[in-house]
């Protein structure tokens, strides 16, 4: 079960969350290097799988059958080719091989290729992330079974907003699913959308909700709203840069160990953005062109920006050792 951690509250993370920003960057850095080496980042490759026909309406997504999107449902793709993108991503230099589908939840008859796909991608020594929606108690003992290391289920917002955002599902459907998962014994990847018209007491009720799980998510990403056009969403006013930063900084001294990935919306940042984005201590980035429908840098831009800022991509085994250490 996910318990609340009585250590923080809504007052004493509104707190950390409002502090001037020099005091409030100084301190999450002060953080992140209690735990993490400052100069590395973990670089992740998210492949979709099975794209478009969702039945879910997310106001965000240009997935969904039900927002009028134009874009073209697909099937779930061979295992081979799964297996092939992911030795590409290793290559390349990533440590962790993410699949997602654009599902409410998968049916019986996909498991079988789901679980090839989590056997393959592992036995070529990547860690595995799948976000394939809603999971009854069955599915995720497969997914276990087969090697799956993380499961990604964001909750995108606070409680209070989640339903002018999605309507077909409810925040408490997304946190059994969690329960499901860390019970189980995979790790939990969960994080939140900024910018879909929410206030900033949403924001920090969101990371309330990560934080007082029992773990914390291991990985927490953090979404920048990329418009999508046909979504409801599509004329969104864009989030202003600092209170991005802001909620970066907060997450990481609300959850001193997780992985903070600064995941969509990098394409829309400038260099200056994503440095601070990173002093402020998210260290972990999608890499490739795309991310499932969305925009993100191409990997040559992202390691210009590396070699500018002095960080090196985190290689296979540093998270090991920096969990023994601990």
């Amino acid at each position: 079960m996910i318990i609340p951690y009585s250590g923080w509250t809504k007052k004493s993370a509104q707190a950390v969350h409002d502090l001037p920003l020099m005091d409030l960057l100084f301190r999450a850095q002060t953080v992140h290097r209690k735990h993490f080496d400052p100069n590395k980042i973990q670089t992740s490759k998210l492949l979709s799988i099975k794209t478009g026909g969702c039945a879910e309406d997310c106001a965000y997504c240009s997935q969904s059958a039900r927002n009028g999107s134009t874009l073209p449902a697909s099937k779930l793709i061979e295992v081979q080719r799964v297996l092939t993108e992911a030795k590409k991503a290793k290559d390349g230099g990533a440590t962790r091989f993410c699949m997602g589908a654009a599902w409410r939840e998968p049916k019986a008859r996909d498991m079988a290729a789901l679980v090839a796909m989590v056997e393959g991608v592992k036995a070529m020594g990547m860690e595995t992330c799948m976000t394939l929606g809603m999971l009854d108690d069955t599915q995720v003992v497969q997914l276990r079974d087969a090697g799956l290391d993380y499961y990604n289920h964001n909750i995108d917002t606070s409680e209070r907003y989640y339903s002018e955002v999605i309507t077909t599902r409810t925040f408490a459907d997304r946190i059994d699913t969690m329960n499901r998962v860390q019970e189980a014994g995979i790790k939990v990847c969960s994080g939140g959308i900024l910018g879909m018209g929410e206030h900033t007491g949403d924001r920090i009720d969101m990371l309330l909700t990560l934080a007082n799980m029992q773990p914390a998510p291991d990985s927490v990403p953090i979404n920048m709203l990329m418009p999508q056009a046909d979504t409801p969403l599509a004329d969104a006013e864009p989030i202003d840069p600092i209170d991005f930063v802001r909620i970066i900084a907060t997450a990481r001294i609300l959850m001193p160990t997780s992985y903070v990935r600064l995941s969509a919306g990098r394409s829309e940042m400038s260099d200056e953005m994503q440095a601070m984005c990173f002093f402020a201590g998210a260290n972990s980035i999608f890499v490739g062109e795309t991310l499932l429908t969305a925009e993100n840098p191409e990997e040559d831009t992202d390691m210009v920006l590396f070699a500018k800022l002095g960080l090196q991509a985190e290689k296979a085994g540093d998270q090991a050792g920096r969990e023994a250490a601990e």
